[in-house]
């Protein structure tokens, strides 16, 4: 078996050497497993999308130093953007779809390529815990709508109206224009996505948002969607999605991010080509798509089809040590 192994790898690199794609195929073959290469950055980084990415990080360190890893530090920081009312495209206070329900996604992957994924769920609260128990309590990856919503009953999650006022009367506004037709890129599509690198070198990611607003009742965007929307190799680094994601599922966005960075992009690099991607096979005058992504040495990237694209960086070059704490332009329009 073994010697069968060797020769199919030895005549795929052959094939791989003819077609120009060796380099990264022989990289992929002989990379080592992951738990071999956790030895650690030296420092602690995590990157969240928008301005309300600020908040989040502060929470995510705030779960690290109180003895978390990364992946408490994503879901820390996703759940308090979660429970923002005032917030129109993440958890509680999201615009609904057209039928007038707030209907949720999110997924949350770490390191060991574990992931766990909920859409199409409404009356929870927080979709990226729920997506974290999926992950790590059933054999599963994605539960969606009723069966979701039944999941996290049972894991004791009360139902909770996530339609606020707000959120009621911007809808009502719409529906005496919209003709009862869903129209992309109608809010600014403030879906969150987090990535975060421990001290350990433990890499994860998480994503949660409210989809596009006044959608049709039953659409899923790329948000949940392990390797469109997020996508985590602890060998490589991690990446993450905002804006339409029709757009981002076509080109399995995240994915093509982090396999960009294991064939040696810098991930500006990779986020800069996962855009063009889009941009050589759409029409993007009307659409917004941005990556943001973080390399397993503790760099980051983000880019976007058109401008108003931002991150938040926090950075910690040791444990209890100082947080460094920047908001980034990436706007590129």
């Amino acid at each position: 078996m073994a010697s069968s192994r060797r020769k199919f790898i030895k005549e795929a690199t052959a094939v791989a050497g003819t077609l120009g794609i060796g380099s990264w195929w022989s990289k992929a073959w002989s990379r080592p497993p992951v738990h071999a290469q956790l030895e650690g950055s030296g420092r602690a980084v995590m990157a969240s999308t928008w301005n309300h990415g600020m908040l989040a990080n502060d929470e995510g360190f705030a779960a690290l130093e109180a003895g978390g890893n990364a992946l408490d530090m994503i879901e820390a920081g996703a759940r308090l953007v979660e429970a923002d009312a005032e917030g129109l495209s993440v958890g509680i206070g999201g615009l609904p779809d057209r039928d007038g329900h707030v209907t949720l996604d999110a997924c949350i992957m770490d390191h060991t390529q574990n992931a766990g994924s909920v859409c199409f769920v409404q009356d929870v609260a927080h979709p990226i815990t729920l997506a974290r128990k999926v992950m790590e309590k059933t054999p599963h990856v994605m539960l969606a709508g009723a069966g979701a919503e039944q999941y996290a009953r049972e894991l004791g999650m009360k139902p909770t109206n996530l339609l606020t006022d707000k959120a009621r009367k911007a809808w009502e506004k719409w529906q005496t224009t919209s003709n009862y037709e869903p129209v992309i890129n109608i809010e600014n599509h403030d879906t969150i996505g987090l990535l975060a690198l421990d001290h350990a070198g433990r890499l994860a990611g998480g994503c949660t948002t409210s989809g596009v607003a006044y959608k049709m009742h039953g659409r899923v965007g790329d948000s949940p969607i392990i390797g469109a929307g997020l996508y985590v190799d602890g060998a490589v680094g991690g990446a993450t999605a905002t804006g339409l994601g029709e757009a981002v599922m076509r080109t399995v966005g995240s994915f093509l991010v982090v396999e960009l960075m294991r064939q040696g992009a810098s991930p500006q690099e990779a986020c800069y080509e996962a855009v063009q991607r889009i941009i050589r096979s759409m029409p993007t005058d009307d659409l917004q798509v941005g990556y943001l992504a973080l390399g397993r040495n503790g760099e980051v990237g983000g880019h976007a089809i058109h401008g108003g694209f931002n991150y938040a960086f926090h950075q910690q070059a040791e444990p209890k040590g100082t947080v460094q704490r920047v908001l980034i332009d990436a706007s590129h329009g």
